[in-house]
């Protein structure tokens, strides 16, 4: 009879392992057109960049002109790279500072009990995240238009200015008016994220402050903030990485002026590769190599904030 009952559960954990194995089957099949996409347009792109970083080449054909360290070490030296690498970095800077907190003070109202209609103001912040990031630069790109521009003819209506504000054409403005832009673009999904986390916070905790005499600043300040430190770092960390790798914007926007005020690594890299300004053939080589210096810097920083996300981010308050 033993011997029988163990039979029978040895066929039982067969047949067990074998519907799970079909079950395991069927999820790689789901994932199989994912994976795909990953390893041709992620993961191949990025080993062929290195490696194309190493040639002189122009893009025709297979590369055969080896140069070692030749392109990276041009890319060190090269003035407008390190130009367009300040502008990324500037650029970055201001969406996190300022674009993180004032998406913060967004939700707080959008998430507020007393505000009327917060599903409507809730879609009018969160629309521009629907459209691509080129329609944002052209129609931006009009309607900051020296002459005829919907700003300036607002501004001057409403007696602010006197005269039209050349937002595109002054080394001075541009990049404040490219961060604004960025700036409104990305606030949708940030406030998205934000809310996220607000709806999240225990009520209890709030009113056992308001019992305990606490008024709304030192709520914020003392229970708000440090409960929603995980959702700031991780929402600073994604603002940091789309910063970092702006491009149709720009392109579309600035087109990197004037006089490469407003360049930026990701358009200085496409110029390189598909557009060369001093004419000759692309410099494909050139560009994977300012690709390789470029993403090694980013994944340095990336690198340093992640180490903060999974520390302060899982931390107990």
């Amino acid at each position: 009879m033993e011997l029988k009952s163990s039979l029978q559960k040895r066929g039982n954990i067969r047949k067990t392992s074998r519907l799970n194995n079909k079950h395991y089957i069927w999820c790689y099949i789901f994932i199989l057109p994912q994976l795909i996409l990953y390893l041709g347009f992620t993961l191949w792109p990025s080993i062929a960049g290195i490696y194309f970083s190493f040639y002189n080449w122009n893009g025709i054909g297979w590369p055969s002109d080896y140069i070692g360290f030749g392109n990276m070490i041009e890319v060190l030296k090269d003035s407008y790279f390190w130009n367009a690498f300040g502008n990324s970095f500037i650029y970055t800077f201001f969406l996190v500072v300022l674009g993180v907190p004032l998406s913060l003070l967004v939700a707080l109202v959008l998430n507020s009990p007393s505000l009327k209609f917060p599903v409507f103001f809730r879609t009018m912040f969160f629309l521009p995240i629907v459209l691509t990031m080129a329609i944002i630069g052209i129609v931006m790109k009009h309607m900051f238009a020296f002459e005829g521009g919907l700003v300036n003819m607002l501004l001057m209506n409403v007696g602010i200015i006197n005269d039209p504000i050349n937002w595109l054409g002054s080394t001075d403005i541009v990049m404040i008016t490219l961060i604004a832009v960025g700036i409104w673009k990305s606030l949708g999904i940030k406030v998205v994220y934000w809310l996220a986390g607000l709806q999240t916070l225990p009520k209890e905790l709030y009113e056992a402050a308001t019992i305990d005499g606490a008024n709304r600043t030192q709520q914020f300040f003392y229970l708000t903030i440090p409960l929603l430190m995980p959702f700031l770092l991780t929402i600073a960390f994604i603002q940091m990485t789309w910063a970092f790798n702006v491009f149709d914007l720009v392109k579309t926007f600035t087109n990197g002026g004037p006089f490469f005020s407003t360049d930026v690594v990701p358009l200085y890299i496409y110029r390189n590769a598909f557009s060369p300004t001093s004419g000759g053939l692309p410099r494909m080589g050139y560009a994977s190599a300012a690709g390789v210096v470029y993403g090694t810097a980013t994944m340095i920083i990336s690198i340093i904030l992640g180490i903060l996300v999974r520390k302060y981010g899982s931390r107990k308050y």
